[in-house]
């Protein structure tokens, strides 16, 4: 992505002129200065103006004495400036200003708003060309939501904190929120994942849906299908006693041909039909097994009903039992008390009369053995409530089956019996034909199964076609290859900074979010290595072999820009400043030589980048170490002068 940094804009409280650093594009640009002077100040003023949930810059002088704060940005769409309002005691505002042009001018003062901050992060992800879709369908977790362009500072930014943090390696990484979402993006940012992909998952998501109703019409039309199945035979048997069907004929097992049965029935011609005794016995004959298996059935249910009247009572036999064992033990529990008070020979109860100390001695005695009982108590409730619930189960079961034997029963009774009293009326039998012609028609209607397996067939294949597009294995290999490819570039960047093992091969771990350095059969991680000199190459490393992996990629969305703050803190500090000892210009000439590397690095990437990076640097370093360097340029020194100028504080306005 096309964005480079031109200016950063101050507008103070006094209405004066606002404060405004100019950067260049396509290089180094180098800020020089004094500790104290707002160098660490500059990234979270880009940070907070590129849409923060959280106002970072430095409370004190630059808060105190800016009323707005704003950069202005070179895009393919033009110039855009973003502007935010010092949030003043809250920790952020929405206010914002946002102006695009071919090219904008700095307006000399800001008095209103022109949007929000919500407007502005929704423009840049579409300057980014960053997909509207979740990493998961419907999900609620914060972190596989959408990428967002705040997402992607952690590829730009690396401030004092970071720049040489063995722990940290990104922007706000230090967070869990921040943390894991970067775990998300990062197979996107790398390409193992793209919009595409995303779009295969949500529409997986809808055929699954999709999927999941038509399997419940088939079940639901399969179990109507068995229903009328069941039907179907007395449909049959009704049609051998009216003479529709010979009763020799053998009823076909097959269900298909079972239909066709009733479909030639259904089409016959009643005047041909020839009601016989040997039809009426056939449906004689189910009755007579349909009522043994009745009478079966009902000693069946009576015997479950049986049980179960029996183990209720054993179950409210055992509850009264019980509860007439705790009343005598509440009754008996005064004799604790009694026998506390035997101990003591002057308490007039135990002085009663003779023994009194043995008679509550026994009641204890009794409350004791009680006691045992109420323990010993089988607790039949708990063990019989699987023996009711299975015993009402096969009541259950059995009582159903008995249903439909003596629905059975009450359809052949009334056609037998009607059989045998209108032999010679033909209008039954158009009465039968016509039930059974709209039976069929309903069960034609009903039978959507096969079209129904066809479109189930189709979603699976479709769910399949999409799931090789969004294949695990394809995606972790491209993962591996992305990985492959970033870690080649800061291999060859490594020895050209000041690492102490500058030809140990290093690899970016994106579960970790840290880089894993080999050292013959040893890994180490960053945290386990020691030296400033050894985190601050690794992240710089890092930082440009990302950076040269994006601007390889057309169109990608994190920004051709990294800002690094401070990375020379990790040399200067080891010399005392006015000290000239001699073993201490030795360390002063290969600190110089160190950082002199860092700031060269940087120069070569931004050539080679072609103008479509630029790094930003804000350093103590002054231009005697890394001056004359290809591609490194002064944009300011802030010695005798600041972020903020002198004059808005001598005023006295903040």
């Amino acid at each position: 992505m096309y964005f480079q940094l031109r200016k950063l804009i101050l507008w103070p409280r006094n209405g004066t002129v606002p404060r405004v650093v100019t950067f260049e594009p396509g290089v180094v640009n180098v800020i020089s200065g004094a500790s104290k002077t707002g160098k660490s100040a500059v990234v979270p003023i880009i940070d907070y103006c590129l849409g923060s949930d959280k106002c970072a810059i430095p409370v004190g002088v630059i808060r105190e004495n800016c009323n707005w704060f704003g950069i202005l940005i070179d895009t393919l769409e033009g110039q855009k400036l973003l502007a935010r309002r010092e949030p003043g005691d809250q920790q952020s505002t929405g206010d914002m200003v946002l102006l695009e042009g071919t090219e904008v001018e700095i307006p000399e003062t800001i008095t209103e708003k022109t949007t929000n901050v919500d407007t502005v992060k929704r423009a840049m992800n579409r300057l980014a060309g960053l997909t509207d879709l979740d990493f998961e369908p419907g999900t609620e977790n914060g972190f596989k939501q959408r990428p967002s362009f705040r997402d992607l500072m952690a590829f730009t930014f690396q401030p004092q904190n970071v720049v040489a943090n063995p722990d940290v390696m990104f922007f706000k990484a230090d967070t869990t929120e921040h943390r894991e979402k970067l775990k998300t993006i990062f197979p996107y940012v790398l390409g193992a994942v793209n919009a595409k992909t995303l779009q295969a998952r949500f529409e997986i998501d809808r055929l699954q849906r999709n999927l999941r109703r038509k399997e419940a019409e088939l079940r639901a039309i399969m179990s109507a299908t068995d229903a009328w199945r069941a039907e179907a035979e007395a449909w049959l048997r009704q049609a051998v006693e009216l003479g529709l069907v010979d009763p020799s004929i053998e009823v076909p097992k097959d269900w298909i041909d079972v239909v066709d049965m009733l479909r030639r029935i259904s089409n016959s011609n009643s005047s041909l039909a020839r009601p016989s005794l040997a039809g009426i016995d056939v449906v004689l004959t189910r009755l007579d097994i349909l009522r043994a298996l009745e009478t079966e059935l009902a000693s069946r249910l009576t015997e479950h009903r049986q049980r179960l009247n029996e183990l209720r009572r054993l179950v409210e036999s055992s509850e009264a039992y019980g509860d007439a064992m705790r009343i005598q033990r509440d009754r008996l529990g005064l004799s604790t008390w009694l026998r506390d008070l035997a101990d003591e020979s002057l308490d007039p109860l135990v002085a009663l009369g003779d023994g009194g100390r043995e008679k509550i001695l026994a009641l204890c005695d009794s409350l004791d053995g009680l006691e045992i009982r109420l323990r010993t108590h089988p607790a039949l409730s708990n063990t019989l409530d699987k023996e009711i619930l299975r015993q009402r189960g096969a009541a259950e079961a059995v009582l159903s089956e008995l249903n439909e034997v003596r629905s059975e029963i009450s359809t052949l009774e009334q056609d037998s019996d009607a059989a045998r009293d209108e032999v010679n009326r033909f209008d039954r039998l158009e009465r039968f034909l016509g039930r059974l012609e709209q039976a069929l028609h309903l069960y034609d209607r009903a039978d959507q199964s096969s079209d129904l397996r066809q479109e189930i067939a189709t979603l699976l294949a479709d769910i399949a076609t999409l799931q090789r597009t969004i294949s695990e294995a394809d995606i972790q290999r491209k993962l591996f290859n992305a990985l492959n490819q970033v870690a080649h570039h800061a291999n060859r960047l490594v020895p050209q900074l000041d690492a102490e093992w500058p030809e140990a091969p290093i690899r970016l771990l994106i579960d970790d979010l840290t880089v894993k350095v080999t050292r013959g059969t040893r890994e180490d991680y960053l945290w386990e290595i020691g030296s400033g000199a050894n985190w601050l190459a690794y992240h710089v490393a890092l930082m440009l072999a990302l950076q040269h992996y994006f601007l390889a990629e057309p169109h990608h969305p994190v920004p051709g820009l990294l800002i690094f703050d401070q990375p020379s803190q990790v040399y200067f500090p080891k010399r005392a400043a006015g000290n000239d000892a001699p073993d201490l210009i030795v360390w002063r000439d290969q600190d110089v030589v160190a950082v002199r590397k860092i700031f060269a690095l940087l120069g070569a990437e931004v050539i080679a980048a072609k103008s479509r990076l630029q790094i930003i640097v804000l350093d103590h370093a002054d231009e005697d170490i890394w001056g004359d360097l290809p591609g490194v340029k002064l944009i300011e020194e802030w010695r005798g002068q600041a972020l903020v100028p002198q004059a808005w504080i001598s005023a006295g306005f903040g």
